[in-house]
């Protein structure tokens, strides 16, 4: 995995005979009272290590393309216009990579919540992917595709368990922040990626003490095990992880550090 272009809102990683391409949509500023101990209680005291901007801790909006022999799938696609200034820029992302949103076909969203879904609709209320084919998303949370989201509703395919999204993509159902939350893996010619949602929202705490959780996770003890699962599966040789609120670009390898674990980013990141 090595970085091969960069801009202000993209990184692209060759990764075998994939490219991954890092797309920044933007970040958002939540409260540091989201962050709950075991027992679903607010933290008595935030790490030092936990960064604050203006007392809020600032959250990363990251999208990822995987491009290979049998086509591109996008994971997730931002908010849009629809969580305010800070986010919206995924599709300025794709045109300073050099991406024709025309080549999307599939869209495989982690997740019902806005900052992930409501890209699918450019702020003018147009598709933003003009061949888009098929939107992948948890059978349990299909229901978002009305409103705003209704023009791709007839090409959504639920998703009910473990199934190859192309040759390169497969979806891995992972409830507990939603009751369809879903994690897409790429599996290259060197390695496996593990493109995950709302699985750890501040990088900075959850990989050290990963039984920390977030207020807006549907089940708090079905996150925690879901996180904890999937960290330790991604401690095996070859496997890196990428992280829609992980500091852009996002992209990193995880390893065993005491109780919890540690995230080392394969490219300089901004929060």
């Amino acid at each position: 995995m090595r970085s091969v272009s960069s801009g202000r809102l993209h990184t692209t990683f060759e990764f075998g005979d994939l490219r991954v391409t890092s797309l920044r949509d933007g970040y958002v500023d939540m409260s540091p009272t989201l962050l709950r101990d075991e027992k679903g209680d607010v933290l008595d005291e935030l790490p030092g290590a936990v960064p604050l901007v203006d007392g809020s801790l600032r959250l990363s909006v990251n999208a990822f393309l995987v491009t290979g022999p049998s086509g591109s799938v996008l994971v997730d696609t931002g908010a849009s216009n629809a969580l305010g200034s800070t986010t919206g820029s995924l599709l300025d992302a794709l045109d300073e990579a050099g991406i024709d949103r025309a080549s999307i076909t599939d869209a495989a969203i982690t997740h019902n919540h806005g900052d992930h879904v409501n890209g699918l609709i450019a702020p003018n209320g147009s598709e933003s992917f003009p061949a888009l084919e098929r939107v992948w998303i948890g059978e349990s949370d299909a229901s978002v595709f009305d409103g705003r989201l209704a023009p791709v509703r007839e090409r959504v395919v639920p998703i009910t368990g473990e199934v190859a999204v192309n040759k390169h993509v497969t979806a891995l159902p992972t409830p507990g922040h939603t009751h369809g939350h879903t994690v897409y893996e790429a599996t290259s010619s060197t390695g496996r990626l593990l493109i995950w949602g709302d699985t750890v929202h501040v990088p900075s705490l959850q990989f050290t003490e990963p039984n920390v959780s977030w207020g807006f996770d549907g089940d708090e003890a079905q996150a925690r095990a879901a996180r904890n699962a999937l960290l330790e599966r991604l401690t095996r040789p070859g496997h890196f992880v990428a992280g829609a609120h992980l500091d852009s670009p996002g992209v990193g390898r995880v390893t065993r550090h005491g109780n919890g674990y540690a995230l080392e980013y394969v490219a300089p990141s901004i929060a």
